[in-house]
Formats: C-alpha cells, structure tokens, sequence
C-alpha cells in the first residue's frame, strides 16, 4: 500500500498561486502514477492531473492546462502541483492518489473515465483550497 500525504492548501487571491505537496511511500514511487484530483462543493471529485502516467509522462485536463503544473522531486519522492492564474472555480479540496502505472489505460482515455477516482486505490488526506474573488 502507498501511504500519500497531501498538503499545502490555503486561501489565496485570485490571479494568485500557490503549489500543493504529495509525499509519497519511497519504497513504491517508481511503480505508481501519482494523479491529483479535486471535489468542490456538490460535485463529484474530479481528475485534474497525472504524473508518471503515459508515455509523455505528464498529463493535464483542459481545464488546468496551462495554469497548473506536476513535477516531482525522485530523491525526496514528493510530487508537487503547481497551480497558477488562480480563478474562484479553482476552490476545492485537492487530493493526490496513486495507482500501479501498469493498470492504468493511457492517460487522454483515464482523464474520460466516468468517476476516474475508482481506478486509485491509495489516497492522501485532502488539502483545501479556496480562492476569493
């Protein structure tokens, strides 16, 4: 099992940034992919975004590229989610899963997987985020 721990949630301004942390189990980051999810409000949680996924490695929803970004840190095995252009339908708990990178399909088919969250079977605690208009 992959423990996960999430946090570097907040209340920032919108246009702000701020970068999410999810430290992960060292012993078993190389096999896993790390995917980052939010749920607001009434919604259903939702996949934004996945490292160690893919060919390309990397793999963003519409609605984040190019205003959020996944990296990772290998010695430190913590991923981060860099998120920028901050904008009020951004709020949301945020949360880092991971899943072995072999049973997952390819990214652009997991990203429209109805209810993707099923897929990860580790997850971290969720870190709030809100951002004021």
């Amino acid at each position: 099992e992959v423990q996960l721990q999430a946090s570097g949630g907040g209340l920032v301004q919108a246009g702000g940034s701020l970068r999410l942390s999810c430290v992960t189990s060292t012993a078993t980051f190389d096999h896993y992919t790390i995917a980052w999810f939010r749920q607001a409000p009434g919604k259903e949680r939702e996949g934004i975004a996945c490292i160690r996924c893919g060919d390309q490695g990397v793999y963003y929803k519409d609605i984040v590229q190019g205003r959020f970004t996944t990296s990772s840190d290998n010695a430190e095995a913590t991923v981060y989610l860099q998120m920028n252009s901050l904008k009020p339908d951004d709020t949301a708990v945020y949360y880092c899963a991971a899943a072995e990178k072999r049973s997952l399909p390819t990214p652009r088919l997991l990203f429209n997987i109805p209810n993707m969250a099923r897929l990860f079977d580790s997850w971290g605690q969720g870190t709030q985020l809100t951002v004021s208009s």
